[in-house]
């Protein structure tokens, strides 16, 4: 732990996709402008941050992951201007802006590729990764696309194959190269001079591939339903140990600024994942903890997790909680609606710095997609396996009227059909719900020490229970999920007085404790010991 606690520690960070949270120009797609109409809603809910999907220019192959201009805004989205009229409304807000950074892939209409592509002699001709036909003219190895088939594009103009870990029009640049290195450097580098407060680095895992382009081996565990894109282990194209000298480069950079952070999209094991923290204050301050979102939603399998978790953080590590994101079911429809009110008790208590995903506060569900609203192309090109997005990043569902408050054009995803009543607008009137659940757990965090940065301590409830401890500097928080439908009576043991300090229905704040306690089916407590 560091010696001195920054904002992204004690703080709640919540993610913005921007298509999909306001539209402030009436044509169906979300928007910087939008953000802002919205900034006291997020004000008021709490939030300390808020993370924004790319918003550079771009092709929108990958919907902005596919960036033709690092130094930009797409005009979807508006203009410098208005990002800068976005940072400076949100820094008088006290919230912070993290922006999202592409760096593993360019789109293939980047001025880059265009000029690395042209031939094999020009400047930037090493600038992406390109590789000779095999002998009989095929891929240069067996590396996959993770949105399917071979990670090989030939170019006939080079007669060379490039590489691309996603779409064939996000061709992977080559980070051995330092002049790539410093162009991005550079990139970065506009950004925070703008004032922004941090990044959330993409597939920050993908950056080095083996230099010897080894064949990945096969998946053990593969099977169908997983897709193509999981039948070989991205043993050799992902996780390379040079990989943390490109990060020490980035944190070297970030740390010539005052309070500036980044968080590192990764998806490897736990003992993996922590390694990106690196050595000295060469890491990433927050590789991204993505436990939650792929596991049973079972109390002895979380409870596992977090102990396993806080066990591999080596010491100047801060922990990260994650629920959901724009790759991966709402949390509401994988757990069930019921619950949800657990899942945010449990987002909001975890010892680190908690990511929310917008309309989770309301408990939005994913969206059906018909085959001809797709617009993914992880589903296009994939089709029937379940592993398309769009249904995680539907319209925000702001009020009850004409397109659901988001925009009254006819919006670029199909709005959720519970939108009446699961909205923003309706959930703030209700006192009880699980928005103002939301919010009182986050300004909780701001009056209780022990809730935001206090220490963890598993505390044994019971087979379909989950406890555990919460202290700071003489605050001691019990917090008690019940994971089951039916009642359940709790044995504190020695903790013999008290009183809840928050319940999930909100209707029990401030009851009395004494050596039992009975919790309702799926309702949490955070219970105050010692308080009267």
């Amino acid at each position: 732990m560091l010696n001195k606690l920054q904002w992204w520690q004690d703080g709640v960070v919540y993610q913005i996709y921007p298509r999909s949270f306001m539209d402030g120009n009436g044509d169906g797609i979300g928007d910087l402008a939008g953000i802002r109409q919205r900034l006291d809603y997020l004000a008021w809910l709490g939030v300390d941050a808020i993370w924004i999907s790319p918003i550079y220019p771009s092709p929108m192959a990958d919907f902005g992951y596919d960036v033709s201009d690092y130094v930009d805004i797409h005009p979807l989205f508006g203009t410098l201007a208005d990002f800068d009229a976005l940072l400076g409304e949100a820094h008088a807000r006290g919230m912070r802006v993290i922006l999202d950074f592409v760096p593993n892939h360019t789109s293939d209409q980047h001025a880059w590729f265009t000029e690395s592509r042209a031939s094999r002699d020009n400047a930037r001709h090493d600038w992406y990764i390109w590789r000779d036909p095999a002998p009989d003219g095929g891929p240069p190895n067996n590396w996959l696309s993770a949105f399917g088939g071979s990670g090989w594009e030939y170019d006939a103009v080079r007669g060379q194959y490039y590489y691309h870990a996603f779409l064939k029009e996000q061709p992977d640049l080559n980070w051995r190269n330092p002049a790539v290195q410093d162009a991005m450097l550079d990139a970065m580098r506009f950004w925070l001079d703008r004032g922004v407060d941090g990044f959330r680095i993409d597939v920050i895992w993908h950056l080095i591939k083996d230099e010897d382009f080894r064949e990945n081996p096969d998946n053990p565990e593969y099977h169908a339903q997983m897709g193509e894109h999981r039948r070989l282990l991205s043993t050799y194209n992902t996780d390379r140990p040079e990989v943390h000298d490109v990060i020490a480069r980035m944190r070297e950079l970030l740390d010539e600024y005052d309070d500036r952070m980044m968080v590192g999209e990764i998806y490897l094991p736990v003992e993996r994942l922590v390694t990106y923290y690196g050595t000295g204050g060469r890491g990433v301050h927050l590789p991204f903890n993505f436990q939650l979102i792929g596991m049973a939603w079972d109390p002895a399998l979380i409870r596992t997790a977090i102990d396993q978790y806080e066990a591999a953080l080596p010491p100047h590590g801060w922990p990260n909680w994650v629920l959901g994101n724009h790759d991966n079911h709402r949390i509401a429809s994988r757990i069930g609606p019921e619950q949800t009110r657990l899942a945010a008790l449990l987002l909001l208590t975890l010892r680190g710095t908690p990511t929310l995903y917008y309309g989770d506060e309301l408990g939005m569900c994913d969206v059906p997609i018909s085959p001809d609203q797709v617009q993914d192309p992880l589903e296009k090109n994939m089709p029937g396996l379940g592993l398309g997005r769009d249904p995680a990043r539907s319209p925000m569902q702001w009020d009850d009227g004409i397109g659901a408050g988001f925009s009254h054009a006819t919006p670029w995803l199909p709005l959720g059909a519970d939108y009446p009543r699961v909205n923003a607008e309706a959930l703030a009137r209700d006192p009880y719900s699980l928005l103002h659940l939301y919010r009182k757990l986050i300004h909780l965090r701001d009056e209780w020490s022990a809730l935001a940065v206090g220490s963890y301590r598993g505390f044994s409830a019971g087979p379909r229970l989950l406890g555990y401890l919460r202290e700071r500097e003489g605050q001691r928080l019990l917090v008690l999920l019940n994971f089951d439908a039916a009642q359940q009576v709790v044995d504190l043991g020695g903790m013999l007085s008290g009183k809840i300090l928050l319940s999930t229905t909100l209707k029990r704040d401030g009851e009395p404790v004494a050596s039992t306690l009975l919790l309702d089916g799926y309702e949490g407590v955070i219970v105050c010991a010692d308080c009267t």
